[in-house]
């Protein structure tokens, strides 16, 4: 199985990539972050018509939203509301070969990096909490992917002391994230096929003007599994060229190839 995540940023403004992104890689299973479309609007001729009529999908107007594209047929489909905000950020579906596999687009957290003048991080580190919760009581191998908004290790940003008071670095939010990943024993995939010390971007600001020569990524997109599933995956990349693509996302797709 293929899976592919990404945050698109727009998924309307962007289906030419999506096109290119299946034509390319032909993922069987494609996870977006950011959708920014009402689930009545969404493309599903499109999805259909490019091999993947199997649609979970959660949106809203304008904002976040997430969906999960198949060429395979999922058994079951499922949001959890976090926060009880009533944002689209969450979206799940069984797997026929027997995982849980969640879709989460995390909140950004704002500019400033204090819960209490704040509100956009007091809730980003809410959901952490909320998260880390469900996690301690999951029964189900599962998989976790998406647009977590967190770079949690030092090689995860272009310059660990710089970004120390900037949001997605920052102390609290990486102890959050590790304590999270702990607290199910989560395997992060793309550190099982990098060393911990080589540098792992998934996205660059659109603010520089030559990205790829600056270089000043993060990883803020993650895929995990449980304990149970660690030996599934036997490949991983992030497609960087796509952030280079005509009308990019500021993220590039992540993509894992699991044996199942």
């Amino acid at each position: 199985m293929r899976l592919i995540t990404w945050n698109i940023n727009s998924v309307r403004a962007r289906l030419h990539l999506v096109s290119d992104l299946i034509k390319t890689y032909e993922p069987d299973v494609l996870c977006l972050q950011e959708t920014k479309v009402q689930d009545h609007m969404f493309p599903r001729e499109f999805f259909a018509e490019h091999g993947m009529p199997h649609l979970a999908i959660r949106g809203q107007k304008s904002h976040h939203g997430v969906a999960i594209a198949s060429r395979i047929k999922f058994e079951d489909s499922f949001h959890i509301d976090w926060c009880d905000m009533g944002d689209a950020r969450h979206i799940a579906v069984k797997l026929p070969s027997g995982p849980i596999l969640h879709n989460f687009y995390v909140p950004a957290g704002g500019d400033e990096p204090d819960p209490a003048i704040n509100d956009k991080f007091a809730h980003k580190l809410r959901f952490l909490d909320e998260m880390t919760d469900w996690s301690t009581g999951l029964k189900d191998p599962s998989i976790v992917v998406g647009d977590l908004n967190i770079a949690p290790y030092e090689a995860d940003v272009w310059n660990h002391k710089a970004l120390l008071k900037v949001v997605s670095h920052t102390p609290v939010e990486t102890d959050g994230m590790l304590k999270l990943m702990k607290s199910h024993g989560w395997v992060d995939v793309m550190r099982q096929f990098t060393p911990m010390d080589e540098k792992l971007y998934s996205w660059w600001s659109y603010r520089a003007k030559d990205w790829s020569a600056a270089d000043k990524g993060r990883r803020l997109d993650h895929v995990w599994v449980s304990p149970a599933i660690k030996d599934r995956p036997v490949a991983m990349q992030v497609i960087r060229d796509a952030r280079g693509w005509e009308k990019a996302s500021d993220h590039a797709p992540v993509m894992v190839d699991f044996k199942f």
